[in-house]
């Protein structure tokens, strides 16, 4: 184990390629949540519907999706599109984590949706609205406040699965924290480093999630 003195020795004279690497996996976590907030509730309206053959759809692509790793939807997407065009390392990784993401969002948002009471569809319809616009303003708006917490739970998984953005050489956290450390021939104090950097990633987004809890909770009074 590094000393307190050499740990933070190094924590300083490292923060400029740390701070890179930082906003490099913000900005791959942030485009993988808002792509997969798409995806999922697509995938959701899909598993709602009274189509069988788009319910049929929607379970084909959960199964596949949480059946099979996420390394391995990384490698498919970053070695198998680029055999049919070039695919950049940010994208492979940023439409990996949102199609992953977006199959456990699906089965939030459904259970969001299909958690408030039928009777505000049927009234919205007898309002004279579209059962599309029904679902826009009342039942969606409803269905994302409560999926909230676990909205925020699969935020942060998705933080840290960016780290497997690494197996395709992409220079966030955890891919310049194992260069360093095999380079200098010291691991555990770049792996020490990387976890205060993903600590306080972790910190400030569980900041966002609830203070966004507590304003939509303060609009429901």
């Amino acid at each position: 184990m590094p000393s307190f003195s050499h740990f933070f020795d190094i924590l300083a004279e490292t923060k400029g390629v740390f701070l890179k690497a930082m906003l490099l996996t913000l900005e791959l976590t942030a485009v993988s949540i808002i792509l997969g907030i798409v995806i999922g509730l697509v995938f959701a309206l899909l598993k709602i519907s009274r189509v069988k053959i788009l319910q049929l759809i929607s379970d084909v692509y959960v199964y596949l999706v949480r059946g099979t790793p996420l390394i391995v939807q990384i490698f498919i997407l970053y070695f198998g599109i680029s055999g049919i065009f070039l695919l950049p390392d940010f994208w492979a990784a940023s439409l990996a984590l949102a199609l992953h993401n977006g199959a456990y969002i699906s089965e939030i948002l459904r259970g969001a949706i299909q958690s408030v009471d039928r009777g505000q569809l049927e009234a919205g319809r007898s309002l004279g609205m579209t059962k599309s616009l029904t679902l826009r303003s009342i039942i969606l708006p409803q269905a994302f406040r409560r999926a909230l917490p676990p909205l925020g739970n699969q935020f942060i998984i998705s933080l840290k699965d960016s780290s497997l953005a690494a197996f395709i050489s992409m220079n966030e956290l955890f891919n310049v924290a194992t260069t360093l450390g095999s380079n200098n021939f010291d691991e555990m104090t770049y792996l020490l480093i990387v976890a205060v950097y993903y600590l306080l990633l972790v910190a400030l987004l569980t900041l966002v999630v609830n203070r966004a809890e507590r304003k939509l909770a303060i609009s429901d009074r």
